[in-house]
């Protein structure tokens, strides 16, 4: 008997600024992804002020599932998905962003994905916000820095719900909102706050023109936006459950040295749980203040903010995990590749990206997560990143994708054996599609691989790779079949 619950949420996952392409295809507007250019591990992707002539752009093409939605969805529907996440781009929608009217043809773009998931027999989840940002709004208004987006994001979240009710019912307000905590990356892919200048390099961690004041200013707004989205998707709808969506961070001390322990333990609770209390329990942790003084910021909460937060706490906690990390007190030993740093761990692989594998870090965060809010959790990305060879019949031997996998899977299991309320699993890049960290295709996740390479060439084409069919058994057997 499989350990997973009857109507576990088996699926995948993929964001419209990955995957979708048609950047300017009836009526879309520019997103900040769209402003951004390729990159590889060594080299980071730029920033561009709009977009320039005979530079790459990922974003723009994609893999094109603008026009290969159908067959793409079909796929999912042959390997027995449950449950399709995607996001919605907001500038598909509403072209600038502070438009009281949305575009019709992107209304009905989407409704097209969401009618093709039901006849597939799949549960479309809907991030609403997924790195997606408007160029207008962040160009013209400094993005989540900026109190106005509150107001332009809940009339985009009011439109969505309302167009789609019946056709879809699980919402996720942010992507991975902590990494507003982060410098480089947070500010530009998280909030909508672009660097000063053009072509500018985009960093994780420390950023030179960086300022922590604007990043928690627009972390709070976007809370707020978040709690009333909430309340406003009850009230469409009382079918709607909404849900947080959290980088997931497992952290431990690179030693037994009591400050490398208490190191590991500040990283933790900031990354996990700065968040998460806000968006499940309703109010800030009672060691914000400190974190705030920390980063030399000013946050205010006012009576009516409190309030805000407290009523429109969140049905579920949707997370994403990649890796686990170590943190030292000693600075000679910090190390790269890791998106959240560290000290490096010797007991663990590495991915050809350099993220630490770790499948019993998730059950150890399931466990830690589940033990702080008792309420359901969902892991709504994890995958391995690797550099797939096609064969020349086509086909892609995976192995080292499927025994990813499957570890993790089996820490699913056992973290929901120990009691963890866990209602699903959507595997990241369900499809090939380009990385947001560096802007590549090398980088590939899928059980569908495409045929596109780093600088835009190739035909597109479709082909299931050794994974696609080893998935396909897993959830035919609700995960009690992993060999």
């Amino acid at each position: 008997m499989s350990t997973f619950p009857e109507g576990f949420l088996w699926g995948g996952a993929t964001a419209a600024n990955q995957c979708e392409g048609g950047y300017d295809a009836d009526g879309k507007g520019l997103g900040v992804p769209d402003i951004m250019t390729g990159g590889t591990v060594s080299e980071p992707r730029h920033v561009t002020d709009g977009v320039k002539p005979g530079v790459h752009y990922p974003s723009h093409e994609a893999v094109d599932m603008y026009t290969h939605y159908l067959e793409d969805i079909a796929l999912f529907g042959e390997m027995g998905f449950k449950c399709y996440r995607m996001s919605i781009n907001w500038s598909r929608v509403f072209p600038k962003g502070d438009e009281e009217k949305p575009n019709q043809a992107g209304i009905e773009f989407y409704r097209r994905v969401f009618e093709k998931c039901r006849e597939c027999g799949i549960e479309p989840m809907v991030t609403l916000s997924h790195y997606e940002l408007p160029y207008h709004l962040a160009k013209e208004y400094g993005g989540w820095a900026n109190p106005k987006l509150i107001d332009f994001y809940l009339n985009y979240a009011r439109t969505a719900m309302t167009e789609y009710k019946g056709l879809v019912k699980y919402w996720l307000t942010f992507n991975e909102i902590n990494c507003l905590l982060m410098g480089g990356f947070g500010n530009i892919m998280g909030a909508g706050i672009l660097p000063p200048g053009d072509d500018v390099a985009m960093t994780f961690g420390d950023t030179p023109w960086d300022v922590p004041q604007k990043r928690y200013q627009a972390l709070h707004y976007q809370f707020l936006a978040s709690a009333k989205c909430v309340v406003m998707a009850h009230e469409i709808d009382p079918e709607n459950k909404v849900g947080c969506m959290i980088a997931g961070n497992v952290t431990y001390p690179h030693t037994c040295n009591p400050d490398d322990v208490i190191l590991a333990q500040r990283k933790q609770r900031e990354q996990n749980f700065y968040c998460g209390d806000v968006q499940v329990r309703g109010a800030y942790p009672a060691w914000a203040p400190a974190v705030w003084k920390r980063e030399g910021v000013s946050i205010e909460v006012s009576d009516e903010d409190a309030a805000t937060l407290a009523a429109g706490t969140v049905d579920f906690y949707s997370f994403s995990y990649y890796m686990s990390s170590t943190a030292s007190a000693d600075p000679k030993l910090i190390e790269g590749g890791n998106i959240f740093g560290g000290a490096g761990n010797e007991y663990l692989k590495k991915s050809d990206w350099g993220w630490a594998i770790d499948p019993k870090g998730l059950k150890y965060y399931l466990e830690e997560v589940y033990d702080r809010y008792q309420v359901p959790l969902m892991i709504v990305e994890n995958g391995l990143g690797a550099v797939d060879v096609r064969e020349e019949d086509g086909s892609v031997h995976d192995s080292y994708r499927v025994d990813y996998l499957r570890e993790h899977i089996e820490q699913m299991g056992e973290a929901i054996a120990d009691g963890v309320d866990l209602m699903g699993y959507t595997m990241w890049g369900c499809i090939d599609l380009v990385s947001a960290s560096t802007g590549e295709m090398k980088k590939r996740y899928g059980f569908i691989y495409v045929d596109k390479d780093n600088d835009g060439a190739g035909t597109l084409a479709r082909s299931k790779k050794d994974s696609f069919y080893w998935y396909k058994k897993v959830i035919a057997t609700n995960g009690e079949d992993l060999s």
